[in-house]
């Protein structure tokens, strides 16, 4: 095949133009200009068409800016009809007005959520009633006395710290061998750690106990010459020792009255109410006005007894309760 000159490569192609119509074919990426609108020009070819597009865009005259200005103008100046609320409220549809007053009478949030009542103040209890509480407590356990088997001051003071978190009837297994061993409080001082706490292994919590015995017998025997302090201020000063296990020792050993507060007696001085304090401390200090300094050791007795038996924390034996009548049963949900 011949080649074609180059003069005649040379030469481009005249534009594609559309059959009837003056304008070039849009190629990719153009911009069409918009068509006029059919009601006010007419489709034309070459020259005509475009002369009657430019005729429909023209501006207005002088004479029609001036007319549409003063329209506006008055339109501006017309004043404003109110309506008044009552004819507003005739135009709301009957459902529309419904819901609004449904809505108006909702009160707020706010005020919805109902306050939950303030705490009753805690009164002392009738003096009447705490006498009829202790006689009734009395008549039915005259007999009260420390679960923990003793023989001597140290060895109460002993068994006490073996009893946390612990029973009395576990703690009676352990020391018939425990105080074999170690007779007084020089023996307990002297005593090697490890074997010590083999021999209360069983109580629970051993090794803190173990350490607890050897560092109170130690200060026994340098500070007070191997016997057990016979005060309060002196006995919470050992290791290991507070106001209950001090309260216990005094209470059973030396006959000085105390007030012994543990899981029974503060159960049970909430569910009399007798107290509304929580912390073991203001339990005792608000029970000592109550009761009498002389019945302080056994009230002691008597709750503790008449918590296992009786008044048990989850399910009380209410019906059987020899101090029912005067007890107002706080806190109690179900009893038996």
């Amino acid at each position: 095949m011949a080649r074609k000159p180059p003069r005649s490569r040379r030469n481009t192609p005249p534009p594609n133009r559309l059959p009837g119509k003056a304008r070039p074919r849009p190629t990719p990426r153009s911009r069409r200009a918009p068509a006029p609108a059919a009601n006010e020009t007419r489709h034309l070819t070459g020259a005509r068409g475009t002369a009657a597009s430019a005729g429909a865009r023209r501006k207005p005259s002088g004479a029609e800016s001036r007319a549409g200005t003063a329209r506006r103008r008055a339109r501006a100046a017309k004043p404003v009809k109110l309506v008044k609320p009552a004819a507003r409220a005739a135009r709301i549809p009957a459902a529309r007005r419904a819901t609004a007053k449904r809505v108006a009478a909702k009160p707020p949030a706010r005020a919805a959520v109902a306050r939950a009542p303030k705490p009753r103040r805690f009164t002392p209890p009738d003096p009447a009633r705490v006498n009829a509480l202790l006689g009734g407590l009395r008549a039915h356990y005259p007999a009260a006395i420390t679960a923990l088997d003793f023989g001597t001051p140290l060895q109460l003071l002993v068994a006490t710290i073996l009893s946390a978190q612990c029973t009395d009837e576990r703690v009676n297994m352990v020391t018939p061998a425990l105080f074999a061993r170690y007779p007084d409080a020089r023996a307990f001082a002297a005593a090697d750690r490890a074997e010590l706490e083999q021999l209360i292994r069983s109580t629970g919590f051993y090794r803190n106990k173990a350490k607890s015995i050897l560092a109170c017998t130690r200060d026994i025997v340098t500070k007070h010459g191997g016997e057990v302090p016979r005060t309060l201020e002196e006995l919470t000063q050992l290791h290991g020792v507070g106001r209950k296990t001090a309260n216990v020792v005094l209470g059973n050993a030396f006959g000085i009255p105390g007030l012994v507060v543990d899981t029974h007696v503060s159960r049970l001085a909430h569910r009399m109410g007798l107290t509304n304090q929580k912390d073991p401390v203001k339990i005792e200090f608000a029970l000592m006005p109550i009761v009498p300094r002389e019945d302080w050791t056994m009230f002691s007795h008597w709750l503790i007894l008449h918590g296992r038996a009786v008044c048990n924390a989850r399910k009380p034996f209410c019906s059987r309760c020899p101090v029912a009548a005067h007890c107002p049963r706080l806190g109690v949900g179900a009893s038996q």
